[in-house]
């Protein structure tokens, strides 16, 4: 829908309640809010936004606000794919609790402020959300899999597609042909397994085994208030021990994703691949032996059919490029121009390889707009696994097309790149851009009574570390994913408009040691309010464990030029200065007159953690020029 919040991907759906929460507290009443969809889902979030939202006015003392709910059911009942027994339940329920039902009825439009309804009816509303049956994408209908009449991928007993045995679906996305069910979470989850134990059977060549899902579930839906109704089978019951049992399964499942076990087991053997044929055996076979020296190179054929669908930026200062390459690219610097020239290089912490090429492009610009430049231009250096040709040819497709989505917005070409063999994915880019000579913004410049702003929050290191010993919640990563995937280039380019004095980007010496790369040519001390920090979800509890990444060591030999070292030290946060960042924020002084209105143009921009971290101070006769407030 344009209008209103899809509560799913409910990932995203978190930070939308948050927003629609602010704006209900940030106005009077009344509040009128409706949720379309009368499934289980959608009947269990109407009422426990109304018993939340009821609870947080009573807490501001707006008892007395009308909080206006409204539930639309295209269904004649709510909770239609239940037992008749839930829906009379809920009838009553939500009679009781005031909610307005609207049953039998579709939405025919949705705009900012309202919904219309086929029957005629106009809905005058505040919120407007989602909560809608779960519907098949559109591209699996253009795949070419056999789908059934909704679009759903049609799969045997052994969860492959009917009509190629390659392919497996489960799920949501799936329809098992001879066990149709419906789409609910609790059939979903229990394909898990067996779609685990079948990948696992057909890659070592062994039979599959048929998966034959349970004839009826046990449903437990919430009525907002620590209170559940359960069905089972024809038997319908409620009551607050039903919704202690709901909470107890839904606990002890999501633990099941956050408390992992530890990867202590070694590798061992594989039997003959089930799915590989023999002219792939043969090619897997020659792996053990891989040339060095350019022999190394992944083959030109491979790079050909991976780059032709990717059509690099066409900039006029590029003179020769990869639209008609040559031995080495050239390009052309603008008169008053001067160039700026940067490299950045590491192996992948994501197995995604289209979210690590853009990562890694944004960190490798990032030195460029930290120096005031705009971006030109940029040379890929690639490592890629060994593998089969076409596995290879995939992996640098997916690398450069989420690369060269990051070039694209910077306006950089891609003119050029070495690709080479390896154990693991790595990528980087010599990046080289473009700056007037008299608008260069240097390290060096902080003046005493600049503020200090820093536009994203502190952790990647210490989370990706987590990640590695699957100790780290999924939120926490896909927050760190989000801020690293946010480019610098529109940061930077506020900084100049707010007249900053020195600017660096924070990436793997951490906050201290690049900010002590600001002080030395400045030639001033610092403050540094810790608590004012920005810091990602889940880096201080991944601290508190005592994980920090493999380079921090190296970073804390420079708590010598922290003055009351002892004393910060008892901060949680203290190791967090140490903590090195992959695309992480800036760090700029900002004259005081102009910080704070900086801050509120990177708010409007989406650098949502900007926050004025510290202050710059004249040069004392102390040695150690930073100070770390509590």
């Amino acid at each position: 829908a344009d209008f209103g919040t899809p509560v799913k991907p409910i990932n995203r759906f978190v930070d939308r309640w948050h927003s629609l929460v602010d704006r209900v507290l940030g106005q009077p009443g009344p509040h009128r809010i409706a949720v379309v969809g009368a499934g289980a889902a959608g009947t269990e979030m109407v009422l426990s936004i109304q018993f939340r939202l009821r609870h947080l006015l009573d807490k501001h003392g707006r008892q007395d606000e009308i909080l206006e709910m409204h539930l639309v059911s295209k269904s004649s009942r709510v909770t239609p794919s239940h037992d008749p027994g839930v829906s009379k339940r809920f009838d009553r329920i939500l009679d009781e609790r005031g909610v307005n039902v609207y049953r039998g009825t579709a939405v025919t439009r949705a705009e900012e402020d309202i919904l219309v309804l086929s029957d005629g009816k106009i809905l005058e509303l505040d919120e407007i959300l989602w909560v809608t049956g779960a519907s098949a994408p559109a591209w699996l209908r253009e795949s070419g899999l056999d789908v059934d009449e909704n679009g759903f991928i049609n799969v045997h007993d052994t969860l492959q597609s009917t009509s190629d045995i390659h392919v497996f679906a489960a799920g949501d996305t799936a329809n098992v042909i001879n066990f149709p069910r419906p789409k609910a979470g609790v059939f979903a989850v229990r394909q898990g397994k067996p779609l685990a134990e079948n990948l696992r059977r057909a890659l070592v060549n062994r039979t599959l085994r048929s998966f034959s899902p349970q004839k009826s579930m046990l449903s437990l839906i919430s009525t907002g208030d620590k209170c559940a109704v359960a069905s089972k089978a024809g038997i319908v019951a409620e009551g607050t021990w039903l919704w202690t049992w709901k909470n107890w399964i839904d606990q002890r499942f999501i633990q099941k994703y956050n408390n992992l076990p530890e990867m202590t087991e070694e590798a061992q053997p594989l039997p003959q691949a089930g799915l590989a044929n023999p002219e792939v055996l043969k090619d897997i076979s020659a792996m053990a032996m891989r040339c060095s020296g350019c022999g190394a190179k992944v083959g030109a054929n491979v790079l050909t059919r991976a780059l032709k669908d990717l059509s690099p930026l066409d900039r006029d200062d590029v003179l020769i490029g990869l639209h008609e390459p040559d031995d080495a690219a050239v390009v052309e610097v603008p008169p008053g121009k001067v160039m700026v020239h940067t490299v950045d290089y590491f192996r992948a912490f994501i197995d995604d390889a289209y979210v690590f090429g853009q990562i890694s492009a944004n960190h490798s610009l990032s030195d460029l707009f930290a120096m005031g430049a705009q971006a030109q231009s940029a040379l890929a250096i690639a490592t890629i696994p060994y593998g089969i040709e076409d596995k290879v040819e995939d992996t640098v497709r997916q690398l450069m097309a989420g690369a060269m989505k990051v070039l694209d917005d910077a306006g950089a070409a891609l003119v050029g790149g070495h690709t080479s063999e390896g154990a693991e994915l790595a990528l980087g880019f010599s990046a080289h851009g473009l700056v007037d000579k008299n608008r260069i913004l240097r390290k060096g410049g902080m003046v005493p009574g600049d503020k200090l702003i820093l536009t994203k929050a502190l952790g990647t290191g210490t989370l990706l570390a987590a990640d590695m010993r699957q100790k780290a919640k999924g939120f926490w990563i896909y927050g760190a994913l989000e801020s690293m995937l946010l480019s610098n280039r529109v940061a930077a380019s506020l900084i100049y408009e707010y007249d900053a004095t020195a600017c660096t980007d924070i990436t793997g010496f951490g906050l201290l040691g690049h900010m002590v790369e600001m002080i030395r040519p400045s030639g001033v001390d610092v403050d540094v309010n810790m608590n004012l920090l920005p810091v990602l979800d889940g880096a201080e509890e991944t601290i508190e464990m005592g994980i920090l990444s493999s380079l921090q060591p190296a970073n804390v030999r420079l708590r010598r030029a922290i003055r009351n070292h002892e004393q910060a030290a008892q901060s949680n946060r203290f190791p967090l200065v140490f903590d090195p960042q992959t695309s992480g924020g800036l760090l700029a002084s900002v004259p005081s007159s102009k910080a704070e209105a900086c801050v509120r143009e990177l708010h409007k921009a989406g650098f949502t953690a900007a926050a004025v971290v510290g202050e710059v101070r004249a040069r004392s006769d102390y040695l150690e020029p930073v100070m770390l407030l509590n």
